[in-house]
């Protein structure tokens, strides 16, 4: 099945801003991104969605396509859906999206998630296994699935609620941490986008949540370790560049 990797970035980050330009070890984030994709190999083609006639500028001379989105969109999701629908992207099975501030996104996270869709699911996303303290970080999304990997539900708070056995809860796997990385069939992803936000969603900020309350099936990869955090923050950046030359020193 071919794959049309996109990655969203636009330049309006509330909480960094001109987050999708910031350098890390001297280059913009969102061509970090877009390397790290392009190294992984898990897709057939990899493109930046933007609204920024700055950023398309700034991928466009790394050697990479963006394409031009309109600046109204409410989420990266919607961002992903308006490139999917282009004529010239029509030929993919499968739509991956991958954050714009993700610079150490795993192979094993891109191929999770796609792996759930060409198992049968319309959607697909990925969580890590985590310990029993992550329950109490709201800012951590808690994934809740079924035997058979469906989603059954994503929350802020703790969930499951580990009553009586925290530490077995852990260990058994049913604590787990959501990666926010996605993959949809083309059909499913523009049946995403058309969906109005649910209440679940509103409430939760967890806009996952619009597809389930629909009865769409997302399949949840589950992965032994989560990977690095994303960059959100100006000490998330700080802490990019010290990885990001703990692991590259010496590369461009």
């Amino acid at each position: 099945m071919s794959v049309l990797a996109v990655i969203p970035a636009r330049l309006g980050s509330t909480r960094l801003s001109r987050k999708p330009l910031r350098l890390i070890a001297g280059a913009p984030l969102v061509t970090r991104v877009l390397d790290q994709v392009r190294r992984l190999s898990v897709a057939s083609h990899v493109v930046v969605a933007t609204d920024s006639p700055e950023i398309a500028e700034v991928v466009s001379a790394h050697g990479g396509q963006a394409v031009m989105t309109r600046p109204d969109h409410p989420s990266g999701t919607d961002r992903v859906a308006e490139v999917g629908r282009m004529a010239e992207h029509r030929q993919y099975d499968i739509v991956l999206n991958v954050q714009g501030d993700e610079p150490f996104v795993s192979a094993e996270a891109l191929s999770g998630a796609l792996s759930m869709v060409q198992s049968g699911f319309a959607l697909g996303t990925v969580a890590a296994r985590a310990e029993a303290d992550v329950l109490r970080d709201p800012d951590v999304v808690k994934a809740v699935r079924a035997d058979d990997g469906r989603a059954m539900y994503f929350s802020r708070a703790p969930i499951p609620w580990l009553r009586d056995a925290a530490d077995a809860g852990a260990q058994s796997g049913l604590v787990l941490q959501h990666i926010g990385v996605y993959a949809y069939t083309r059909e499913a992803l523009q049946q995403w986008v058309i969906l109005p936000p649910h209440p679940l969603e509103l409430c939760e900020r967890l806009e996952q949540l619009r597809p389930l309350a629909a009865g769409m099936t997302m399949g949840v990869a589950v992965l032994d370790h989560a990977p690095p955090r994303g960059v959100d923050t100006e000490a998330d950046l700080v802490s990019a560049n010290v990885r990001w030359h703990d692991l590259y020193a010496g590369r461009n």
